[in-house]
């Protein structure tokens, strides 16, 4: 859970110095990683990169509630195309992010990741 703190920590950092791309990717490894960390608090093992898809498999005892999950859905959208620069027909992702995109996914991440640690605690 410590790492996913740090990851949404650099997702705000990146949010703030207009690195749009970068804050939405760090947005989804933070929410992907504290979805991990409750999973190994659980007993269980978690593999993969969705974070929808994480969500999904949760324990029936640890379902999230529909906007957690909607939130998975969004930052899914940032795992790969934030990253790379053939992911869209033309321009760079640093080309294509807006400081909206990366308001929403630091909203979300953050979402998520106090799920996880409402569960944890």
């Amino acid at each position: 859970m410590s790492q996913a703190e740090r990851d949404l920590l650099h997702a705000r950092r990146a949010q703030e110095i207009s690195h749009f791309d970068w804050a939405c990717f760090a947005a989804h490894q933070a929410a992907e990683k504290a979805i991990k960390a409750l999973y190994q608090s659980a007993g269980g093992d978690a593999r993969g990169h969705s974070v929808w898809g994480l969500l999904q498999e949760l324990p029936r005892s640890l379902q999230p509630p529909d906007d957690v999950v909607q939130a998975g859905r969004r930052l899914d959208r940032h795992y790969i195309p934030a990253r790379y620069p053939n992911a869209f027909p033309a321009g760079a992702p640093c080309e294509r992010y807006t400081a909206t995109d990366a308001e929403e996914a630091v909203r979300d991440a953050e979402r998520i990741v106090a799920f996880c640690a409402r569960h944890l605690a």
